[in-house]
């Protein structure tokens, strides 16, 4: 039985990167520095040990990599860590000089419980500048099915070498020798079409100025365009400083994000870790299919890469979470990339409406204005849309449509929006028409019950969205749609005549804890005077509700968040559900991690300090149970048949002729028998 709160129970691997101590080629020490890492990474819980190129020989010294005695001693001491690595977790990948058939070779060797699982020698050697590697070592390049006796074990040579754990699902990993990843075709794209998913550069790389930007730019660029991770490790001090430097660089990439790098210019052997989602990068490879065609195109490298097999004997012991999560998926804590976000989903979204109303040749936009989140922002989309067009705000009829349960402070921020913003405003009281239809209808409410069911509020939301369509008839205009991304995901709109309905979803590719950004971002980036900055403000201090049901007793409004949960928990699901396809318990796994404990990890830049919440997994499981029957089961019809609206973020988006697709008529059992099957007796 596996452990729910193992990273290796939800398809992660932990990925090392080492730089021990070098020396001038005192293989000796070499080898007992590399031995202390590998065992400093056992006790992390470390699954794969990266170490630089030639860590075992050193790689500045030159001609001494032609002499015999410094060969066999490398050897002995790669005898000696073999045969210490049958107690160790880690798979080595360890850089050394090795002889075969009348040749030297730059290999990558990697070993395993006791055994070299195969020898990767360097393809690609640099003859230029300050390298001089032709004069000592032979290119592998080309050298395929290949075997080779080394350390008394027959083991497999060649650059066609992929390794695969057999008791550990997508822990498969290449290995490329620091030119390798220069060249304009590096052999670790051939490894990843072939199968493998972690790509790993054993590196010596002298330094000079720039470079370390140049290695992370390649490194970062490798993992995105092979989907893939990649972990680089070069040499740091101690190797010979005759004629170059070292600073030990090392550091980790997954789809070009950075999960962990080193300090580079220590004194002392450093070693970073970080859990790459192995299987988070095989779901990325099966639904982009340029990257099947590209393997196709290349001769399918599977056909000639040979996947050496291995037991790994993973124990599944909670051994934390070793790589950031973020809490808000579509909102980045970086301030820096969060403002660059805004600005393009802000301009993405005025854009969009700009064209589609040149394109209506129509008058007038139409919107409701309820003060709330969303109509709010999609009024300052289409204010901003009017100035780009070079059209008055007056373009823009505003209605305020106050109902049953329409408080005064949110009919107030209405007005003030729509007044600060100087577009046609004007107030429609549906509760007379409202009152009507439920009379027709013989509801109770008609009647003085206190009866405030489905029918009482899709009443009021169909009636709003029916007068603005007939308004728009009336005035030449077509309706902007405020309903946004996490709202089309849980089902939480009126369908048909009600709020999921519009000629075009302003909001539909953008979840509710990015508006709040995007809002944030106007007045941060002065896109509107102080009068409007004010009432933006105000309005972001406001619960979320749909106020169509009188307050209680205690006079507590009805709360969105309280039926649903919260929307920070269902952006999280949502993105990690449509973006990624994730499992239901790795999704609760990863909202644990990045929701219980307020005060680990960062919050978004500017993220109010009284807002910030933590959930147990008890809470996240609940919320997730209901997140998943919302979404597979009784909400897909509504996305079948939303409007148009521009796709926002790389996240996703859910209009069935752009990211989503899937049956109206669907369930989800799968979904919720998988997260009972995994959460069933977990203590929360």
């Amino acid at each position: 039985m596996t452990n729910f709160r193992s990273i290796h129970t939800h398809g992660f691997v932990r990925v090392g990167a080492g730089t021990p101590a070098a020396s001038a080629g005192d293989v000796a020490a070499n080898a007992a520095g590399i031995l202390a890492l590998a065992r400093q990474a056992d006790g992390q819980g470390v699954d794969l040990l990266v170490l630089p190129e030639l860590a075992l020989s050193s790689y500045a010294i030159d001609d001494l990599h032609l002499q015999d005695a410094l060969l066999d001693r490398v050897e002995a001491e790669l005898a000696a860590i073999v045969a210490a690595s049958a107690d160790l977790r880690p798979v080595l990948l360890i850089g050394a000089p090795v002889r075969r058939n009348g040749r030297l070779y730059n290999t990558a060797v990697a070993v395993a419980r006791g055994r070299i699982l195969g020898v990767v020698p360097k393809s690609f050697l640099p003859n230029y500048r300050e390298y001089y590697e032709k004069r000592w070592f032979a290119a592998g390049e080309g050298l395929h099915g290949l075997e080779m006796e080394l350390c008394g074990q027959s083991v497999p040579f060649g650059p066609d070498l992929i390794f695969a754990a057999a008791d550990l699902p997508d822990f498969v990993f290449h290995a490329e020798i620091c030119e390798d990843y220069w060249a304009p075709l590096p052999p670790s794209t051939a490894g990843a079409m072939a199968g493998a998913l972690i790509l790993c550069n054993l590196s010596a790389s002298n330094i000079i100025i720039g470079k370390a930007r140049d290695r992370a730019l390649l490194a970062a660029a490798q993992s995105m365009r092979a989907v893939a991770a990649y972990c680089y490790s070069a040499s740091g001090p101690g190797e010979s400083t005759t004629d170059l430097a070292w600073d030990g660089q090392a550091m980790i990439h997954e789809l070009g994000t950075v999960l962990a790098e080193s300090s580079r210019f220590g004194m002392d052997p450093e070693l970073i870790a970080a859990d790459v989602d192995v299987s988070r990068l095989r779901l990325e490879r099966m639904r982009m299919g340029t990257f099947n065609d590209c393997a196709a195109a290349n001769g399918h490298p599977e056909t000639y890469f040979r996947t050496i097999a291995f037991r790994h004997q993973p124990d599944f012991a909670d051994v934390g979470l070793r790589r950031p999560v973020a809490r808000f998926p579509f909102v980045p804590a970086d301030r820096a990339q969060l403002d660059a976000d805004c600005y393009e989903a802000f301009n993405i979204q005025v854009e969009g409406l700009a064209k589609r109303f040149t394109a209506t040749h129509g008058k007038t936009m139409v919107i409701g204005i309820s003060g709330g989140l969303d109509s709010t922002h999609a009024l300052i989309v289409a204010a901003k849309a009017c100035d780009r067009l070079g059209l008055p705000r007056t373009t823009i009829l505003g209605y305020t449509m106050p109902g049953f349960a329409t408080g005064e402070e949110t009919k107030g921020n209405a007005w003030a929006l729509m007044k600060a913003l100087g577009i046609t405003a004007a107030e429609i009281d549906i509760r007379p028409a409202a009152r009507q239809m439920l009379g027709d209808m013989g509801h109770p409410f008609a009647g003085g019950e206190p009866v405030y069911d489905i029918t009482f509020e899709n009443v009021q939301a169909g009636l709003r969205t029916d007068y603005l369509f007939r308004l728009a008839n009336q005035n030449e205009g077509f309706v902007v749609g405020t309903g946004d991304l996490s709202e089309l995901g849980l089902g939480w709109c009126t369908y048909g005549v009600g709020d999921h309905m519009s000629h075009y979803g302003v909001n539909a590719g953008v979840p509710k804890t990015l508006i709040q950004y995007l809002i944030r971002w106007c007045v941060a980036t002065d896109q509107f005077d102080a009068a409007t900055d004010e009432v933006l403000t105000a309005i972001l201090g406001t619960e979320i509700s749909p106020e169509l049901v009188p307050a209680d007793e205690s006079g507590a409004i009805q709360s969105t968040e309280s039926k649903v949960g919260p929307y920070e928990l269902n952006d999280f699901f949502l993105h990690h559900v449509i973006r990624l396809g994730l499992k239901p318990s790795k999704i609760a796994f990863l909202a644990w991690h990045a929701w219980k404990d307020v005060d680990a990890g960062p919050w978004p830049a500017g993220f109010p300090a009284e807002l910030r919440n933590s959930y147990s997994l008890a809470t996240i499981r609940h919320w997730l149970e209901k997140f998943l029957f919302r979404f597979f089961t009784i909400s897909q019809f509504k996305r079948s048949a939303i409007p148009n609206g521009p796709k926002v973020s790389g996240g996703g988006a859910l209009s069935p002729r752009g990211d989503w697709r899937a049956p109206s008529d669907g369930n989800a059992k799968v979904w919720l028998d998988e997260l009972a099957a995994a959460l069933d007796g977990v203590e929360a």
